[in-house]
């Protein structure tokens, strides 16, 4: 692995899994207005709980991510691409899932079924998982290190102010899910019997 690899422009470089993301997100807001709506209330959390400088230091580290991977060759038929380019479609994969589950779960219940009994929050880990794997298939350190500086970040930022307000949004069925399920991925607890 190099710290800063050889930047080239080219058709198999890394933006070809990170774009999935974002496009993904981009067809999903146009295509349902209704996922879209639900969405609406994360950025209102994280304007009024976190400081703006954080919010922005978070969207550069990701705006750089997604520029980078333009620039970023795989490393087509070596052992790093071979390993890291499962991780990047699992965690593809796991996003399309947990976007689907997201976006056909009523306004008025917390998601909790498919991907979401397994993690409280599949969408950050499948989005860690495309990055851990285009790190790994493009033998890159620097969008490692970026990649795991953007998932703390992620975590202060989204994941806490989230839990936050979904506990405020739907209370004690919330708080039983949060007891029985594991923030990032594990086998969820059996519920307790009186």
């Amino acid at each position: 692995m190099s710290l800063v690899p050889d930047f080239e422009l080219g058709l198999w470089n890394a933006w070809i899994f990170t774009f999935y993301l974002l496009l993904h997100s981009l067809l999903m807001r146009i295509i349902d207005k209704d996922v879209w709506k639900k969405m609406q209330y994360r950025p209102n959390i994280l304007l009024s709980r976190t400081p703006k400088k954080n919010l922005h230091f978070s969207r550069a580290i990701r705006l750089f991510l997604l520029i980078y991977s333009i620039f970023l060759p795989l490393k087509l038929g070596s052992t790093w691409f071979y390993l890291g380019l499962p991780i990047c479609l699992l965690g593809s994969i796991m996003w399309t899932i947990a976007w689907l589950k997201f976006a056909t779960t009523p306004l008025d219940e917390p998601v909790t079924q498919g991907l979401y009994r397994y993690s409280r929050h599949p969408m950050f880990l499948s989005a860690f998982l495309v990055a851990f794997g285009v790190s790994i298939a493009s033998a890159s350190w620097l969008y490692f290190l970026l990649s795991i500086l953007g998932a703390i970040l992620r975590f202060f930022l989204y994941v806490i102010p989230e839990e936050r307000f979904c506990l405020e949004k739907y209370g004690n069925a919330y708080r039983k899910y949060m007891n029985r399920t594991p923030r990032w991925i594990g086998i969820p607890k059996s519920e307790k019997k009186d």
